[in-house]
């Protein structure tokens, strides 16, 4: 008979102890540790496939180009082409984020193409699921809704279905009967997600998890999750505002630079096949402190626009507030800028913002972001109209090249932009003619060309 015992989890890491400890030694989280009960007898190990023979890497055959068509072109960008047989993928967010209404939508183009779709939902029940599903335009005939969280009855409604993609939302709702602990502890979402992850590269279906975040914005549940996982998509977005974004974190089938765009309407989650108008839809010519820049996000080309507002403080301490860009740059730029042009930041309190709610990285935005703080310390607007800044700045205040720079000055040309401003090294690159190319070395020369 197999003997019991207990012992502490850390419900943040994941890490065991024989006894509780108020911190965890690994994460340093304070008061995560849960007792759980584990039986003593080894449980007999489950490979992922029945045919574990080893095989040369020439005779195998590659699922890369047997992808769902997931029916949403963002989607489908982000994924890397689409949904790839026997994969795992997780995707998280704020509640009330949309990922329910994403993934419905999915189900429903999916099953529409490819034949039965299960929407496991262990939140909701079925006649929930229909409502939403009323709304968003469901047609689709072969979509199975289940509210279930039992994983070994999920596992058998798989098998019977056989299904050519799966939901389950969410992991932290989902209990198996071989473990005591409660639903959404790290034995529970390790030993559920092990046991999906087996059925799904056993018979070749892509599963999608849904999974919760804490209220710092991270990922609920082990870090582990993240590694058993194929993709991990995050959704990002203000609930007040409609442009929701999808990110990826983690691709074991395409890149993590793309994003995908969409738009929250009544009557769902409508794609934005050309963000670039959404994030410059307010912007009507020069303003004091604003400047439009270009970002490469994948392939794809965007222009956002960088708002900044440097006001005198008396505080001894002044503020650094940065909505959009990384505070580390906005710093970088703030010391630059000081050190070779003498502006006193150091006596004002600064305030960064990109419009649109669009998280920028890289260095390509320096420039602009640089003009824009420029612009609001001496309270004057930029001379040219309709303009574009491009460049990356270093430390000694020079403007070094970016990549992608006339795919950039293409998307600035197809929104009506006619000036643009980039570095030097740059020109060479670009043979489009008939726009006003201003070209700096550094960022001195670029405050007396455009102020």
């Amino acid at each position: 008979m197999a003997k019991s015992k207990t012992q502490y989890v850390c419900q943040n890491c994941g890490t065991t102890t024989v006894k509780w400890v108020g911190k965890c030694p690994d994460c340093g989280q304070w008061n995560s540790f849960v007792e759980e009960t584990v039986q003593s007898e080894p449980k007999r190990l489950q490979g992922l496939s029945n045919k574990s023979d080893p095989k040369r890497i020439g005779d195998i055959v590659s699922g890369d180009k047997e992808r769902y068509d997931t029916g949403i072109h963002e989607l489908n960008r982000v994924l890397g082409g689409g949904l790839v047989k026997g994969s795992l993928t997780l995707i998280s967010g704020d509640p009330g984020i949309g990922k329910s209404t994403l993934l419905l939508q999915c189900a429903n183009q999916v099953s529409l193409k490819y034949g039965s779709v299960l929407y496991v939902s262990g939140e909701e029940s079925e006649e929930q699921i229909k409502i939403r599903g009323d709304r968003l335009g469901v047609v689709a005939e072969k979509l199975y809704i289940v509210s279930e969280t039992s994983l070994e009855v999920i596992e058998n409604h798989i098998r019977d279905l056989k299904p050519a993609f799966v939901i389950i939302d969410s992991i932290q709702t989902i209990y198996s009967d071989k473990v005591t602990s409660a639903p959404g502890s790290v034995s529970q979402v390790r030993e559920c997600a092990n046991g999906l992850m087996r059925i799904g590269k056993i018979m070749g279906i892509p599963l999608f998890i849904v999974a919760h975040v804490t209220k710092q914005g991270e990922l609920a549940g082990p870090r582990v999750l993240e590694h058993m996982v194929d993709s991990v998509l995050y959704f990002e977005g203000e609930r007040t505002e409609e442009i929701r974004i999808l990110r990826t974190m983690k691709n074991r089938f395409g890149t993590t630079s793309e994003i995908g765009v969409f738009e929250m309407a009544q009557e769902g989650l409508v794609e934005v096949y050309d963000p670039s108008r959404i994030f410059l839809e307010d912007h009507m010519g020069a303003k004091e402190g604003s400047v439009v820049i270009g970002i490469m996000e994948g392939t794809r080309p965007i222009l956002v626009q960088v708002q900044s507002l440097v006001a005198e403080t008396k505080a001894v301490m002044p503020r650094r507030t940065s909505l959009g860009i990384e505070l580390p740059r906005l710093n970088l730029i703030l010391a630059v800028l000081e050190k070779k042009l003498r502006i006193p930041f150091y006596a004002s309190d600064v305030y960064v913002n990109v419009v649109g709610g669009l998280s920028v990285e890289g260095t390509s935005q320096d420039l602009g972001l640089a003009l824009s703080l420029v612009s609001s310390a001496k309270g004057k607007q930029l001379k040219y109209d309709r303009l574009i800044a491009v460049g990356e700045v270093g430390l000694t205040g020079e403007i070094r090249p970016v990549n992608h720079v006339e795919r950039l000055i293409s998307e600035g040309m197809k929104m009506g932009f006619e000036n643009f401003v980039l570095p030097k090294r740059s020109l060479e690159k670009v043979k489009i003619k008939g726009i006003n190319l201003i070209a700096v070395d550094s960022l001195k020369e670029a405050v007396n060309k455009l102020f």
